[in-house]
């Protein structure tokens, strides 16, 4: 049995996480501490305010998941960690600490793209999983779809041109007055409203590009001239609605691009993915058309460090000291 260690750690948003891992999938610890209470009152994340949290979290967050493993800190073998895309400051806090804890324990370090990190979580959840595969990655800040050929080949299919879908969920959510994040606020209250109550237009976008900047610019205008006309507005009819169409435009062109390149297995990952109805409607449109549909658990769809320590094993290339962050990084 592989017996490599590997310290995962993450501080590209909001959240300070470590985890240690065996191998390429046997999770040992996972260790996230969220700031979301910090930042609910401001209804969205303060990049400076994020990046003095992480600063007070990272050691301590770190030590536990050294703790919770089971193991010394000098059995750990390598060191993996999130470089971007992130918030500038956030990233640097978890660098700092990966770039020093390597250079005192002598072991490599390896630079980990947050955007694979979440693709990797899935091996993690569903240890039968190999390439090659198409991968959605739902996120706050991005939106694309992915062919995996092996561990270490992805071809950008597409990407949104402008609102990632969760962050058109956040929007719509603080205009509706939900609290932060939105997005799982979104979905509670969809549950509770009738998807077909109105007829929001889907965005055209060609090829397997996506755009939501003008779906949420409908669903601002009808709130707003039912605000000046005075009538009322079933704020879960709009939830749902808005939901139905944001999940049914990504379905469509995962399964599209699942049929052109006569791909099998479809693979969710993203924080979005923790949204119900995305998960239910593309599991259910697998299983329609026979494709294997891959998904995982709650925990690894958010930010966390087990996903950026499974890339990092998976990479087996290494950085140097002048590893910076890259608030910007592509795929």
């Amino acid at each position: 049995m592989d017996k490599i260690l590997t310290l995962g750690i993450e501080t590209s948003c909001d959240e300070t996480a470590a985890a240690v891992l065996r191998g390429g999938r046997e999770i040992l610890s996972n260790v996230i501490s969220t700031q979301i209470p910090l930042h609910q009152k401001f209804g969205g994340v303060v990049p400076e305010i994020a990046s003095r949290k992480h600063i007070v979290n990272i050691m301590p967050v770190i030590d536990e998941a050294i703790s919770r493993a089971g193991v010394d800190l000098r059995d750990i073998n390598q060191i993996a960690v999130t470089f971007g895309p992130g918030l500038a400051g956030a990233l640097l806090v978890g660098l700092s600490a990966a770039k020093s804890l390597a250079f005192a324990l002598k072991i490599p370090l390896i630079a980990v793209n947050h955007l694979e990190g979440h693709i990797f979580a899935n091996f993690l959840s569903a240890p039968e999983l190999e390439p090659p595969f198409l991968s959605l990655v739902v996120s706050g800040g991005h939106t694309a779809l992915i062919r995996m050929t092996d561990y270490n080949s992805f071809e950008l299919l597409g990407q949104s041109r402008d609102d990632a879908a969760g962050e058109a969920f956040d929007k719509i959510a603080r205009v509706m007055g939900l609290p932060y994040p939105g997005g799982p606020e979104i979905d509670k209250l969809a549950k509770l409203g009738d998807a077909n109550a109105i007829n929001f237009p889907h965005p055209k976008v060609d090829g397997y590009d996506f755009s939501f900047s003008g779906l949420k610019s409908a669903v601002l205008n009808f709130l707003n001239t039912a605000q000046m006309k005075s009538e009322a507005i079933n704020l879960a009819d709009v939830a749902a609605s808005f939901q139905k169409t944001v999940v049914d435009t990504l379905a469509e062109k995962t399964l599209a691009a699942a049929e052109e390149f006569k791909l099998n297995k479809i693979v969710l990952a993203g924080g979005v993915a923790a949204n119900s109805s995305l998960e239910k409607t593309l599991r259910a449109a697998c299983n329609l058309r026979g494709l294997e549909f891959y998904y995982p658990t709650k925990i690894l769809c958010t930010d966390n460090a087990a996903m950026i320590a499974c890339r990092g094993y998976y990479q087996k290339t290494f950085a140097d000291s002048t590893l910076n962050a890259v608030p910007n990084l592509g795929l």
